[in-house]
């Protein structure tokens, strides 16, 4: 099992959602060309963005601006674009990525209220922005599956307070259809792209190519190429049910790409699963509350401390992999590859085990996913606070359990096929941040890889017909199972 780690790279990687191609056909029909700048995550005082709106301000520069709404946070993107694509430098940026917390779920109950907390994010990215460009400039918002946990009718009355605030006080170009809830099917297909494309796997057969399980804030989505005679026997889903074959057509090359996205398995909302069933996986010492979606959830630690056996009691009960949910989770073969993303590589990170300080290459086992959870349950708040300065006080709380339900995630969830791992690193840099720029699927037309730049890489999909794109804002590491 293999974790690859690009450095000194800002790329951005997953989705953006398939609905934003409709602002981007809308910029390649104005007459003028397209450009986009690039951006490391740096923090906002080391960047003159005033100075930066001004750099290129003739009538040829088209922006873009999207609004990530995750359960954990709201995202800020905005993207310029230049003839062809091509990148225009902003000092160290190619975009402007602002976060905001919390996410719209936290205020469910409000929709005007969710609504007005964009509007700081909304005026951070018209600084960027010419004035005479504004009404040109598409801005979309999509929301993950964690606005979905508060119910969809709850859901569909904040994007509609958000789509009429944006209509009214944006001065940017808005359509309703701009607004939406992103479909998770579709995400995991684009991320399997992304992933594969990066590899270098694009245009080698299925059985060449690599899965993605990807552990997000609400959802696990996993996402892996099939068979021809596969995917006619895919398994078949109720009408509540996501799993989905994907077919994509990529450089001539035909691909039908299985999905299932596992709602309530993300890690925060594991959280408040296990929390329904005890807090034996609190840190000792920790006194307080979780919230998830509109709910509260007790999660003070026990008398007793925390225990590592029985917290991973708590987290099999929380996970019920017998549910129906759970019953299906392949519907072929797996692939001998399969790369873990986002918050798998947050916890490793964290913790140590997987150190971006250390060059060449770390060999570690899959079980010290384990190991870590054993030693951070063995702890108390105080001491956890010692060995793991970089984390925030709410964070190291949920340390043990978080670690827990990891390994019991890729044990019980996905299968005893877990053995070792490569850490790789290129770089100096030791932090990772992948924002893939604005990349284009077609299902109908040609597919090219752009350049890498010493900076980082610049991914772009050239494409006939019609056209699709994604975004991330998430922290990829790659663990390949053997």
């Amino acid at each position: 099992m293999d974790i690859y780690r690009f450095c000194k790279v800002v790329t951005i990687v997953s989705v953006i959602l398939l609905f934003v191609s409709v602002a981007l056909l809308f910029l390649f029909e104005l007459p003028s060309d397209i450009a986009t700048a690039k951006t490391k995550n740096v923090p906002e005082e080391s960047t003159n963005w005033k100075n930066m709106s001004e750099e290129r301000t003739n009538w040829e520069d088209k922006y873009a601006v999207v609004f990530d709404m995750a359960s954990s946070a709201n995202r800020l993107h905005v993207y310029r674009f230049g003839e062809n694509l091509k990148v225009l430098h902003m000092g160290e940026a190619i975009e402007l990525f602002v976060q905001q917390k919390p996410g719209l779920s936290a205020l469910a109950g409000h929709p005007k209220k969710a609504a007005k907390s964009l509007i700081p994010l909304l005026e951070k990215a018209k600084t960027v922005i010419p004035p005479k460009l504004w009404k040109k400039t598409p801005v979309i918002v999509g929301a993950t599956a964690g606005l979905e946990t508060v119910g969809i009718n709850a859901a569909e009355k904040i994007l509609q307070v958000v789509r009429h605030m944006l209509e009214k006080r944006s001065s940017l170009l808005s359509h309703s259809e701009w607004t939406s809830l992103v479909n998770r099917t579709q995400e995991g297909a684009f991320q399997w792209v992304t992933i594969n494309y990066l590899f270098g796997k694009l245009g080698q057969t299925h059985a060449d190519t690599v899965g993605v399980l990807d552990l997000g804030d609400s959802s696990v989505v996993m996402a892996y190429a099939i068979s021809e005679g596969d995917a006619t026997k895919a398994p078949k889903v109720s009408e509540r049910e996501e799993s989905s074959v994907q077919n994509l057509l990529i450089n001539a090359t035909s691909y039908d790409i299985y999905v299932h996205s596992y709602l309530h398995y993300g890690l925060l909302a594991a959280r408040a699963e296990i929390l329904k069933v005890g807090n034996n996986c609190m840190l000792s010492g920790y006194k307080g509350t979780y919230r998830y979606g509109n709910k509260k959830y007790n999660a003070s630690a026990t008398s007793s401390g925390t225990n590592y056996t029985k917290c991973k009691t708590d987290v099999v009960k929380g996970l019920n992999f017998s549910k129906p949910a759970c019953t299906r989770t392949k519907c072929t073969n797996w692939h001998k590859n399969l790369f873990l993303t986002s918050l798998f590589f947050d916890k490793a990170y964290e913790t140590g085990f997987v150190d971006p300080k250390t060059g060449g290459v770390a060999k570690v086992k899959a079980s010290d996913f384990e190991d870590a959870a054993k030693h951070a349950c063995s702890l108390n708040m105080k001491y956890a606070e010692k060995e793991y300065p970089s984390l925030s006080y709410d964070s190291l709380s949920f340390l043990c359990m978080d670690l827990v339900y990891q390994f019991i995630l890729l044990r019980d969830g996905y299968g005893k096929f877990i053995h070792h791992c490569i850490y790789k690193q290129k770089g100096s840099i030791y932090y990772l941040e992948l924002t893939l720029d604005f990349l284009f699927l077609c299902r109908c037309g040609s597919l090219s890889r752009d350049e890498f730049g010493e900076k980082g890489a610049i991914q772009r999909f050239l494409c006939r017909g019609s056209l699709a794109s994604w975004k991330s804002n998430s922290r990829l590491v790659a663990f390949k199972m053997r």
